[in-house]
């Protein structure tokens, strides 16, 4: 199966964020995009994207009591 690739303004859309924070996180180099187009637009895939973010999320823990 073909992966689609999305613009920064839809992978903003799909992740509830905006256009200017997934700027941010390319130029911070938190994220890269998979592709770019002929002028230089950047291409991502919602998937792999969103899998990488939630990877790097630290893991809730317990509050002393509750665990």
């Amino acid at each position: 199966m073909a992966v689609k690739l999305v613009s920064s303004g839809v992978l903003a859309r799909e992740l509830g964020v905006t256009v200017r924070t997934v700027q941010h996180w390319v130029a911070d180099g938190l994220i890269e995009p998979d592709a770019r187009t002929a002028g230089g637009h950047a291409r991502f895939d919602v998937a792999r994207v969103r899998a990488e973010l939630l990877a790097d999320r630290p893991q809730a823990r317990p509050r002393p009591g509750q665990g």
